[in-house]
C-alpha cells in the first residue's frame, strides 16, 4: 500500500505523545518530587535520557526509512514522490518541536532560551518544507480545480495562504504572540492570509474586504478575546462557506448518500456554522454554558446524520450513472474519538455540564455501531439505548465525592421504565441483528426473549451502583435476566395479541423463496415450553425468596404442587404425547418428587412423617409406569379390531423401547435429585452439630456478648430462628432417621438405572462406568444397609463398583465369545474353544490381587506392607499384553495404577507420621 508509511507515522506520533512525553514515575513519592523550586528531578522520570533519545530518533526516522525500503525504486521518480520523503520526516519533527513545550527535549537542554531558539529556527525551516511539499503533494494534485488563479500567481498566493496560516498558528501555539508588536504582526498576517485565500478560491474582488475583515476579527479574538469580533468572524465565515458551496456545487444535479447535493451543502454549511460558533460560546461566562452545550449537541446530531447517510449509502447517482464509493471506516473512528476528546477537554475545563457530557458521549459512541451492523437505524437505536442505559454511570455523580451518588427509589423505577421503553422502541433493529446472526428471521419467542434479556442487562448498572444494598432489586433482576434467557433457549409460541408485526418484520418472514428452498416443514407443538419456563421461574422465585415459601407452609405446599404439575405436563406432552393414560402417572410422579424435594429442604412440623411414604410412592410408581407404558401401546396396536401389519408391529416395538428408555432416564434423574438433596441436608445437619458443640464451649462469652445486643434486635433474631424450618439434631435422631436410608435407596436405584441405560444406549460401554461410579459417592451411613459405612469409606463404593462391573462384563464377554461364536481376536489363536476361555479367565484372575488389596486399603485407609502393592504390579502385565478382551486390559491397567497409588499414599502416610515422633 502506497500510504502505509503515513499510517505508521500517525501511529508513531500518537504513541509518542502518549508514552514518550516526560512523566513522573508512580514509584516516586509526592514529597520526593516537589522540591528544587518546583523543578522535577531527572531521576523521577519514567524514561531516562537514552530512552528519550531513542524514542525521538524512532519518531523521526522510522516512517521515512520504512517508505524508502518499500519504494526505493520510485522514490525519486517525481516531485510528489520526493515530497513524500520530506513530509514523512518533517511532520514528526514538527510534532517533536511542539512537544518540547511540555518538556519533550529535556534530555537535550533545560535552558528555556536555548529551547526557544531551537523551536524557532528548526520550526521555521520545517514549516516551509512541509508547506511546499503539501502544495505539491495535496493541494495542486487533488484540489487544483478549486484554484481560480492562473499561474504563476496561483503558486504565489497558495504559498502565502498556507505558509502564512501555518506561521500564524505555530507562533500562537508556541506562545510567541504576547506583546503589542507581535499582536500587530499576527493580525496583519491573518488579514493577508484571508485575502489571499479568498482570491485563490475565486471570491469576487468586489467583496474582497469581507474575508479581510473576517481574518481581522479572528485575530482580534485570539489577541483580545473579543466576543463581538468572534461573532463577526462567524457570520462572515459562514457567508463565505455558503458562497463557496453555491459557487461550486449548487447547480450540479447529483444525488449523494441518498440525498441531493443541495441538501448536503445545506448540512455542511450548518455544521461549519456550529463548529465555528462553539469556540466563541465556550469563552462565555458560566451562566451561558447552555449555549455551548446546545451548539455541541446540534453539531453532534448533524455529524451523526451526515455520517449515517454516507456510511449506509455507498453509491453516487450522477445523470443516470452509478459509481460505487465508500465512506471509509477510519473516518467514523477518527471523528468519534476526536469528538470524545473534545468533550472530555471541555468537561475538565468545566465549560459544559454533566448532562451535555452524557448526551455527547452517547451520540459519539453510538456512531461506532455502524461499523458492526449495516442498518439505517442502528445509529439512532444505539444512541437511544445508550441514553437510556448510561444515566446511572454518567449522571448521578456527587461533585464532592468520587463515588456515584445513590438514586432514589422512584428514580430507579423511572430509569428502569425508560430502559424497557427504549428496548421496545428498538425492536426492529434487534430483529435485524438476530436475522443477521442466525441467517433467518427469528421467531417471536426469540425476539421477545432478546428484548427481555437486553432490558435486564441494561438495568444492571442501576442495581449494581445504586441499589446494591436492596436484595429485592437483585432478585427481580435475576428473574428478568433468567426469563429472557429462557425465552431465547425455549422460543415458546407467542400469542398473536402479544406480537408486533411491522412492515419490516412481515417482509422478512413472508418470503416466497422459503418454501421453494426449504420445502414444507412439519411444525412441532411448542406450547409445553411455557410450562417448563413457568417451572424454572417458579424455582428461581422460590430460591431467591421472591415467593416467601420459607415461612408459609400452605404457600409452600401449593408451590410444590404447581411446580410438579408444570413439569409433569411438560414431560408428558413433550416426550409421551401418544401414551395418554400415562400422563396421570407421570404428573403424580413429578408432583410427589417436587413435594419431597421441597419439604426435605424446607421441612414443616409434619413433613418428616409423610415424606418416607411419598418416596415409597415414587418407587412404586416406577415399575408400574414402566410396564404400563409398553402394555398400553401393544394392546392398542395388536388387540384392536384389526390386527396390525408386521411393519406396524415393528414400529410399535421401537416406540415402546424408546419410550421406556425415556422413562428410565426420567426416573434416574428423579432419584439423582432426591439423593443429592438428602446428601446436602445431611451435610448441613453435621455442620449444625459441630456448630452446637462450638456454641456450648463459648456459652459464657456468648452470654456476655448477647447482653450488649439491644432487646428488640435480640427478640427479632429469636423469632426468626424459631420460624426457620430446619431440622435440629434431636429431631434428626427422633424423626429424621429415615433420610440416610432413603438417600441410599435413591442412590442405588439411580446407579442401577444408569447401568441399564448404558446397556440400551451404548451397548455396555467400558468408559461409562468411570462416569457412573461417582454416583455412589452419594451413599450415606445408616442403621440398616450401610451400618459400618463412614466418612473414611466414602470412596470404597466407587472403586469396588468399577472393579465388579469390569470383572462381570469380562466374564460375560468370554461366555459370549465361546458360546455364540463371536470370538473377535480369538480367531487368531484357534477359534471359540475352551483354550480361549481358560486363557482369558486365567488372565482375568491375575488382576484380582491388585484390586482386592486396593479396595481393602480404600475401606480401611490404614497403612499396609509396602511390598504387597509392588509385588502385584507384575501380575497385571500379562493381562495387559496377552488378553483378547479389552475389558481385561483395562483391569490390568487399573491394577497397575491402583498398586502405585496405594504405595504412594502409604508412603506419604508413613512420612507424615514420622513428623509427630
Amino acid at each position: 500500500m502506497w500510504n502505509a508509511a503515513y499510517y505508521l507515522m500517525v501511529f508513531n506520533c500518537v504513541f509518542y505523545w502518549l508514552y514518550s512525553v516526560p512523566r513522573v514515575s508512580s514509584f516516586k513519592l509526592k514529597q520526593e518530587v516537589n522540591f528544587h523550586g518546583g523543578e522535577v528531578p531527572e531521576d523521577s522520570f519514567i524514561l531516562g535520557q537514552l530512552e528519550s533519545c531513542v524514542h525521538t530518533l524512532s519518531l523521526m526516522f522510522v516512517p521515512v526509512s520504512f517508505h524508502i525500503a518499500s519504494h526505493y525504486r520510485v522514490m525519486f521518480s517525481s516531485s510528489a514522490a520526493i515530497s513524500d520523503l520530506f513530509l514523512l520526516f518533517f511532520i514528526p519533527f514538527l510534532l517533536q518541536l511542539y512537544a518540547s513545550t511540555i518538556g519533550a527535549l529535556w534530555w537535550v537542554t533545560k535552558n528555556e532560551y536555548q529551547l526557544q531558539s531551537i523551536r524557532f529556527v528548526n520550526g521555521a525551516v520545517a514549516l516551509v518544507v512541509v508547506v511546499v511539499c503539501l502544495e505539491i503533494r495535496v493541494v495542486f494534485h487533488s484540489f487544483g480545480r478549486y484554484i481560480h488563479v492562473p499561474p504563476p500567481l496561483n503558486y504565489l498566493l497558495v504559498t502565502i495562504t498556507m505558509l502564512g496560516g501555518a506561521a500564524a498558528a505555530g507562533s500562537y501555539a508556541l506562545g510567541m504572540v504576547s506583546d503589542a508588536f507581535s499582536s500587530l504582526v499576527f493580525t496583519a498576517l491573518a488579514v493577508t492570509v484571508s485575502a489571499a485565500g479568498a482570491i485563490v478560491v475565486g471570491f469576487p474582488i468586489l467583496f474582497l474586504p469581507l474575508p479581510s475583515v473576517a481574518g481581522y476579527c479572528l485575530a482580534r479574538f485570539f489577541t483580545k478575546k473579543s466576543l463581538s469580533s468572534y461573532s463577526a468572524f462567524v457570520v462572515l465565515g459562514s457567508l463565505m462557506v455558503a458562497w463557496f458551496m453555491m459557487h461550486n456545487y449548487w447547480d450540479l444535479n447529483i444525488w449523494i448518500a441518498g440525498m441531493s447535493l443541495k441538501s448536503f451543502c445545506k448540512l455542511i454549511v450548518g455544521s461549519v456554522l456550529l463548529a465555528m460558533a462553539v469556540p466563541g460560546l465556550a469563552v462565555l461566562p458560566p451562566q451561558f454554558s447552555f449555549l455551548t452545550e446546545a451548539g455541541l449537541i446540534g453539531h453532534a446530531f448533524l455529524l451523526c446524520y451526515i455520517e449515517n447517510n454516507f456510511f449506509n449509502y455507498s453509491n453516487v447517482y450522477y445523470y443516470g450513472m452509478d459509481e460505487d464509493v465508500m465512506y471509509p471506516s477510519y473516518m467514523v473512528v477518527m471523528t468519534t474519538f476526536a469528538g470524545l476528546a473534545i468533550v472530555r477537554r471541555l468537561s475538565v475545563d468545566r465549560r459544559i455540564g454533566s448532562k451535555a457530557v452524557w448526551v455527547l458521549i452517547c451520540l459519539y459512541s453510538a456512531k461506532l455501531s455502524m461499523l458492526f451492523m449495516a442498518s439505517k437505524a442502528v445509529l439512532w437505536v444505539s444512541a437511544v439505548l445508550l441514553l437510556a442505559v448510561s444515566p446511572p454511570l454518567l449522571l448521578y455523580k456527587d461533585k464532592s465525592k468520587s463515588s456515584a451518588s445513590k438514586m432514589k427509589p422512584f428514580q430507579g423505577y423511572a430509569h428502569a421504565g425508560v430502559v424497557a421503553l427504549s428496548v421496545w422502541f428498538c425492536r426492529e433493529t434487534i430483529f435485524e441483528a438476530l436475522q443477521w446472526w442466525y441467517g433467518r428471521p427469528p421467531s417471536d419467542g426469540l425476539l421477545l426473549g432478546s428484548c427481555i434479556l437486553l432490558t435486564g442487562l441494561a438495568c444492571i448498572p442501576i442495581v449494581a451502583l445504586h441499589f446494591s444494598h436492596v436484595m429485592a432489586a437483585k432478585r427481580y433482576l435475576v428473574l428478568v435476566i433468567a426469563t429472557g434467557l429462557l425465552f431465547i433457549v425455549m422460543q415458546p409460541p407467542i400469542p398473536l395479541a402479544w406480537t408486533y408485526h411491522s412492515d419490516l418484520i412481515k417482509s422478512a418472514r413472508q418470503s416466497a423463496d422459503d418454501i421453494s428452498i426449504y420445502g414444507f416443514m412439519a411444525s412441532k407443538p411448542t406450547w409445553p415450553s411455557w410450562l417448563l419456563i413457568a417451572a424454572i421461574l417458579l424455582t428461581l422465585a422460590g430460591v431467591t425468596s421472591v415467593i416467601p415459601i420459607s415461612y408459609i407452609v400452605e404457600l409452600r405446599t401449593f408451590y410444590a404442587i404447581a411446580v410438579g404439575i408444570a413439569l409433569g405436563i411438560y414431560i408428558s406432552a413433550e416426550y409421551f404425547l401418544q401414551a395418554a393414560i400415562l400422563h396421570a402417572l407421570i404428573i403424580v410422579t413429578m408432583v410427589c418428587t417436587s413435594v419431597f424435594v421441597i419439604f426435605t429442604h424446607l421441612p414443616s412440623t409434619s413433613s418428616t412423617k409423610f415424606l418416607p411414604w411419598m418416596f415409597a410412592l415414587i418407587v412404586a410408581l416406577f415399575p408400574v409406569t414402566y410396564l404400563l407404558e409398553g402394555q398400553v401401546r401393544i394392546n392398542k396396536a395388536w388387540l384392536g379390531e384389526i390386527v396390525a401389519e408386521e411393519d406396524n408391529k415393528i414400529a410399535t416395538l421401537l416406540a415402546v423401547e424408546g419410550a421406556r428408555t425415556s422413562l428410565l432416564g426420567l426416573y434416574a434423574a428423579i432419584f439423582m435429585l432426591i439423593a443429592l438433596e438428602i446428601k446436602f441436608e445431611l451435610a448441613s445437619l453435621i455442620r449444625e452439630k459441630f456448630a452446637e458443640r462450638g456454641g456450648l464451649r463459648h456459652s459464657q462469652s456468648g452470654e456476655s456478648s448477647s447482653a450488649m445486643v439491644p432487646p428488640r434486635l435480640r427478640f427479632m433474631k429469636q423469632r426468626r430462628a424459631s420460624t426457620m424450618p430446619t431440622f435440629t439434631i434431636k429431631r434428626m435422631a427422633a424423626e429424621g432417621a429415615w433420610m440416610p436410608a432413603v438417600g441410599n435407596v435413591a442412590t442405588v436405584m439411580c446407579f442401577a438405572i444408569c447401568l441399564i441405560l448404558n446397556v440400551h444406549l451404548t451397548g455396555g460401554s467400558n468408559r461409562a462406568i468411570f462416569f457412573l461410579a461417582p454416583v455412589l459417592l452419594l451413599l450415606n451411613q445408616d442403621s440398616d444397609f450401610f451400618a459400618g459405612f463412614g466418612d473414611k469409606q466414602r470412596y470404597f463404593p466407587v472403586s469396588v463398583a468399577i472393579s465388579i462391573y469390569l470383572v462381570s462384563t469380562s466374564v460375560y464377554s468370554i461366555w459370549e465369545d465361546v458360546w455364540h461364536g463371536n470370538t473377535g481376536w480369538g480367531v487368531d489363536i484357534g477359534g471359540p474353544d475352551w483354550i480361549f476361555a481358560v486363557k482369558n479367565l486365567a488372565l482375568l484372575v491375575l488382576t484380582f490381587p491388585s484390586h482386592i488389596l486396593f479396595n481393602r486399603f480404600v475401606w480401611s485407609y490404614t497403612k499396609q506392607a509396602d511390598s504387597w502393592p509392588l509385588l502385584t504390579i507384575p501380575l497385571n502385565l500379562p493381562p495387559v499384553i496377552m488378553t483378547d478382551i479389552i475389558k481385561i486390559k483395562i483391569l490390568g491397567l487399573l491394577g497397575v495404577i491402583y498398586s502405585l497409588a496405594q504405595y504412594l499414599i502409604s508412603r506419604q502416610q508413613y512420612l507424615s507420621g514420622l513428623k509427630y515422633i
